[in-house]
Formats: C-alpha cells, sequence, structure tokens
C-alpha cells in the first residue's frame, strides 16, 4: 500500500495529534490547528486520544474531502495568525464569528449556537454577575469571553480580568481562589463543571454567538468544507454528533440543523 493511502487509512480511523511548534511526522494534506484542551470540542481522554465534537465533525468533513488530517495544538488566541500566515489550513476550538474576525479570515457556515456563562465555586456563595464588583475574573486571551469582560468591567465593577490559555489553568486558579469567577462558553463550562460539585455556572450569559470553522482569508478550501457541511447537515450527521457530546438532539431551529450561508461582512 502506497504511504499516501495509509496517511488517508489513518485521516478516518482518527488524528495525528503533534505538539505546538512540530511538524507532523508523516505530512497530511490539512492541518488543523486546535487549542487542546477545549472540551467538549477537543481534548484529550483518559487514554490520551484527542477527542471531541469538532474533532468527529472535521473527521468526517475530511473524510467527505478524501484528505488526511493532523491536528496541530496551539493556544487559542494564536489560532489566528496562525491560519492567516498558511501555518495551518483550518482551525478550530469553539471559534465565534464575528463581523470583526471577519475582516482578516473566513469562516464556513456556523454549527453550533452559543452564548458566554460565569462560573464559580459553589463555596463562594455568588449567585450572578451582581455580585461581581470588586471580584477578580479570569478569561481565554482573545476570547469573545475577554472581549466582554472588557468591555463591561465598569457595568459590573470587576477590580481585575485575569487572562488565561485555555479552560485548564483558568479552573485551578478558580478552584484555589485566585480568581472569583471565569466568564468563557457555556457548552464548555456545563460539561466540564457536570461532575465537579465544588463548581457551578451560575448565570448564563446572552451574547448569540455562533461557532464555526476559521480559514485564511478568500480560502478556497473554506467553500469546499461549508458545502459538506451542507451535506452533513441535510444528512442528520452534524445533529448525531450534538447528542453524542451534549446528551441531546439540538432544535430545529439551531445552526446545529438549519443549512446556512457562509457569513460575510454586512
Amino acid at each position: 500500500m502506497k504511504i499516501r493511502s495509509l496517511l488517508k487509512s489513518a485521516a478516518f480511523a482518527g488524528f495525528m495529534t503533534v505538539a505546538a511548534g512540530s511538524a507532523p511526522v508523516l505530512a497530511a494534506d490539512l492541518t488543523v490547528g486546535a487549542n487542546i484542551g477545549n472540551v467538549p470540542w477537543e481534548f484529550q481522554d483518559e487514554a490520551g486520544k484527542t477527542v471531541g465534537f469538532e474533532v468527529d465533525l472535521v473527521n468526517e468533513v475530511a473524510g467527505r474531502l478524501d484528505k488526511s488530517v493532523a491536528f496541530e495544538n496551539i493556544p487559542f488566541n494564536g489560532l489566528f495568525s496562525a491560519v492567516q500566515s498558511g501555518r495551518i489550513d483550518i482551525a478550530v476550538s469553539s471559534i465565534t464569528i464575528t463581523d470583526k474576525r471577519l475582516e482578516s479570515v473566513t469562516f464556513a457556515q456556523p454549527y453550533y449556537d452559543s452564548d458566554q456563562s460565569l462560573t464559580a465555586t459553589t463555596a463562594s456563595g455568588l449567585t450572578s454577575l451582581d455580585d461581581m464588583s470588586g471580584k477578580v475574573i479570569g478569561v481565554d486571551t482573545g476570547s469573545t469571553g475577554d472581549m466582554w469582560a472588557t468591555e463591561n468591567t465598569d457595568t459590573y465593577g470587576f477590580s481585575d480580568i485575569r487572562r488565561y490559555e485555555g479552560l485548564a489553568p483558568a479552573m485551578l486558579d478558580l478552584a484555589a481562589g485566585r480568581i472569583d469567577g471565569y466568564i468563557s462558553d457555556i457548552p464548555a463550562l456545563l460539561y466540564y463543571t457536570k461532575d465537579k460539585p465544588n463548581l457551578a455556572v451560575i448565570q448564563r450569559i446572552e451574547t448569540g454567538e455562533k461557532y464555526s470553522m476559521m480559514f485564511a482569508k478568500d480560502a478556497a478550501l473554506a467553500k469546499e468544507v461549508n458545502a459538506v457541511l451542507t451535506t452533513l447537515k441535510e444528512e442528520g450527521v452534524v445533529a448525531k454528533l450534538h447528542e453524542k457530546w451534549f446528551g441531546a438532539m439540538p432544535e430545529d431551529t439551531t445552526s446545529t440543523v438549519k443549512v446556512l450561508d457562509m457569513p460575510s461582512l454586512k
């Protein structure tokens, strides 16, 4: 069997994951950047295998395009420069589509609707954003949670905003009392806290966000992937992945089910 065939077989069985800054052992057709550790989108299970909703979704897309894939672990804020420079072909990590981002990158149609959230320890006694005056907030660097917290500091009186490269270090500081609350995407926090009685999502922050895969500006690959996402939605594949990772089928009105246009600047 030819090496290229071996690579494609490996792509359908699972992904090769490489550390940030390193190269895959064998070249793949597509390099996908992700902030590994972003539950339940892309993270390592107990066996060290890279799994998650977006891992499965990219796998499905790659299979339909007959391409092999290598994942590269990149901090969230580094995904933007990595895709713009061509270091990676696709970026995922529950990336919200915004007009500001559309000025410099391209997105395929969205596949998940989301909001932000506030998480705190159950021992803190905090119940909402109204309790956060004089408190220290944690966020992911460059995320929409970071943007929201920065814009609303005066409204809620945060004493400081501390920025992290991913959920795990922020959760360590939250549990240790080094920050009082953590603002980030609600699906990730609901998934993370479901088996941790010391932590709780205490408020949904309605921001109306939508996630998708990100590409270099006007990349031809974006249109190819967008067409595959349409097919996967029509076949119910994306909805099944939602059920697998979130325990319920999505509503028909959500972008997980509805076929939508590729986003463009308004």
